[in-house]
């Protein structure tokens, strides 16, 4: 069996009505796709609300016509049970950054999607191999990593777990191009490519912060300074410091792993 592309209208699930959720199903619905929004904590309603009042903004800034914003906002539906999603092309899941949490989520959704329907991790740093782990087909997960704000933000990670295939990569990267990204594809290592070098520049920050060497708005100004769109206290605010020790933690544990794992030393 083919993983089919996923066409301009398919049905795209979202799980996880947070910010990245959110921001994930914003921009899959202003590009044409009926959207299905699943929140755990019945925040999915909320969501959409909230997306309507940024779609309104940008039509009082010029940037889309109130016809399109009132059709964006018709594709997305709230939804409350794992069922709906059976119908579905693709479904995206920006949920907690909890390796089993995410493997049980994506046990569930197995038994209920289509043998068809790819499934897709925003996980910022945890191994898609270790997500796809107890799945009956790992070979349609891979990871699809956005970055904050979603609707802004240009680049996404296409991430291949180690049983990946090669046209479920190809349809994901197809995909986010269609939408106006830019694709780079990662293998499933620590932090994959973006959060595997970020992790510096967070670190060292916080370091002299420690050392009280400067300001956090001191340290901030220097970077931009020399050609950061923003600095290392900004950007940690922005993501939010749960988020970044989240992350942190996970690519620490990940390549501690890799370094004392015996597999690492035939």
């Amino acid at each position: 069996m083919r993983f089919p592309s996923i066409e301009k209208t398919a049905v795209i699930g979202v799980i996880g009505a947070g910010t990245m959720g959110a921001g994930i199903a914003q921009l899959a619905a202003v590009h044409g796709h009926p959207v299905l929004l699943l929140d755990a904590a019945e925040g999915a309603a909320a969501a959409i609300a909230r997306i309507a009042k940024m779609l309104a903004a940008l039509v009082e800034k010029g940037r889309i016509s109130e016809a399109d914003c009132c059709a964006a906002i018709a594709r997305l539906q709230p939804v409350d049970k794992l069922d709906a999603m059976a119908g579905t092309a693709l479904v995206i899941e920006a949920i907690v950054e909890n390796l089993q949490i995410k493997q049980q989520l994506m046990q569930s959704l197995e038994q209920v999607v289509k043998p068809d329907t790819i499934l897709a991790t925003n996980t910022s740093s945890i191994s898609v191999t270790a997500i796809a782990n107890g799945m009956q087909h790992p070979e349609r997960l891979a990871g699809m990593h956005f970055f904050n704000p979603v609707p802004l933000m240009k680049l996404v990670e296409v991430i291949a777990g180690t049983e990946t295939r090669t046209d479920v990569l190809e349809s994901l990267a197809a995909l986010v191009e269609r939408w106006g990204k830019t694709v780079v594809h990662a293998a499933s290592t620590p932090g994959f490519i973006v959060n595997r070098i970020a992790r510096p520049y967070y670190a060292e920050a916080l370091q002299l912060l420690q050392e009280q060497a400067g300001t956090p708005a001191q340290l901030d100004r220097a970077m931009r300074s020399i050609g950061f769109r923003l600095g290392p206290c900004e950007l940690m605010d922005l993501i939010g410091h749960d988020v970044n020790y989240a992350v942190t933690a996970s690519v620490f544990e990940a390549k501690e792993a890799l370094i004392y794992s015996p597999k690492a030393f035939p």
